[in-house]
């Protein structure tokens, strides 16, 4: 079995990697500045030489979308430097996201521009994009519903394709392998709704029966998004609907 760290390994998406591959016998170390084992701060480097002692396989979870997601860069050159003085690392898995390269929003921009930065690296590199998760969607909508409005306002015109958080983590730890796969196919969900009707749908699992207007927005990003630069039909893999993970939250 393989050492393998996680970057971002208390997050949403980090949490549920951990477990899978703990679960299949491999020694995992989860990285985040308050680890009780390995702490580790990604900005400045600091902690990265002694959790990566060892290691064949980086699963590179860790992200700050604030500012979008200009921490990002610097956190990546610093596991870049600290994987190659290693001298070990034969795998660095990277989550990224459909669409990166032709919606040009702030964070999608970083996204794309740590890709390239990890293709100019020399390490073994796998890269999978996946559409957005169902969280980031209900976060969305919760935030739009405290709004002191009576209709909650989402962005019109904008398709969106979620997907259950455990079937990317499924997949990530399938790729955690000590052989690098380059960029891997899209991973997108099982529909494509409006982002208002994904509004509807998940104010009314959770018992909040509010009306949902569609609301147009400016800017090129938007504009992407409304031509759906984030989408991937031809990879809807996903098997949870967004109307079930809402069910779900709504017990």
């Amino acid at each position: 079995m393989s050492t393998i760290l996680v970057t971002g390994g208390t997050g949403t998406l980090g949490v549920p990697v951990v477990d899978r591959l703990r679960n299949a016998g491999h020694e995992v170390r989860a990285l985040s500045r308050h680890a009780p084992d390995y702490p580790v701060d990604l900005l400045d480097g600091s902690g990265l030489d002694a959790a990566m002692a060892g290691a064949e396989v980086i699963v590179h979870c860790a992200s700050n979308t604030r500012g979008g997601g200009k921490d990002d860069d610097t956190a990546t050159r610093h596991l870049v430097d600290a994987a190659r003085r290693a001298g070990t690392v034969t795998n660095l898995v990277y989550i990224s996201i459909v669409g990166v390269d032709v919606v040009p929003l702030g964070y999608y921009r970083t996204k794309l521009k740590v890709e390239r930065l990890l293709e100019a690296s020399g390490l073994g590199l796998t890269i999978l994009r996946t559409t957005q998760f169902h969280d980031l969607v209900a976060q969305l909508v919760d935030t739009a519903a405290k709004l002191p409005l009576v209709p909650v306002p989402m962005p019109g015109g904008v398709r969106v394709q979620p997907i259950a958080v455990g079937e990317v983590a499924d997949r990530l730890a399938e790729l955690a392998v000590p052989t690098p796969s380059g960029r891997v196919p899209d991973m997108g969900g099982p529909e494509i709704h409006t982002l208002p009707d994904l509004a509807r749908t998940y104010l009314t699992a959770t018992g909040r029966h509010r009306r949902v207007i569609p609301v147009p927005l400016a800017g090129k990003a938007y504009a992407g998004f409304k031509r759906g630069g984030h989408l991937t039909p031809s990879h809807a893999v996903g098997h949870l609907t967004f109307a079930q993970f809402a069910a779900g939250r709504g017990r």
